[in-house]
């Protein structure tokens, strides 16, 4: 299991790599600048950050009242999944449209990007850390 210590490191990792990876290549791809990208790409992670408090209160809300927190299976959880990125896509149009000053068709093509971009860099960059920082467990069975 990983110390807090350890997914401290993990999480600022991961955001400080994805807001640069966002600031440099959203300028380039864009047009826009660098400054303007990483403070979108910024404002992006507060944004899911704080859905995914809302969000997943209001999940467990509605769970306790209509399935009084029966164990989560196969179903629920792709519901819960597609609603969460859904919810958070109609929110990112808005905020990408408003900061950029693009129309909203612009800004839901840049979001599904985002989204495409988040979906590949979590698989890669997990892998990566997972080979640099290994789960003290494996290392011991590693030795």
């Amino acid at each position: 299991m990983r110390t807090f210590k350890d997914r401290l490191r993990h999480t600022l990792l991961f955001e400080l790599i994805a807001l640069t990876l966002v600031a440099i290549f959203g300028a380039w791809i864009t047009g826009h600048s660098p400054a303007e990208m990483g403070t979108l790409g910024l404002m992006m992670s507060l944004l899911a950050m704080a859905w995914n408090l809302v969000y997943n209160w209001m999940f467990d809300q509605w769970d306790m009242k209509y399935r009084n927190m029966a164990p989560r299976g196969v179903k629920i959880r792709i519901i819960h999944a597609l609603l969460f990125e859904g919810g958070l896509l109609i929110a990112g149009i808005f905020v990408v449209a408003w900061w950029l000053s693009i129309t909203l068709l612009q800004a839901l093509l840049l979001d599904l990007g985002f989204a495409a971009f988040f979906l590949v860099y979590a698989y890669v960059f997990n892998l990566a850390y997972d080979k640099i920082f290994p789960v003290p467990a494996q290392q011991a069975l590693a030795s």
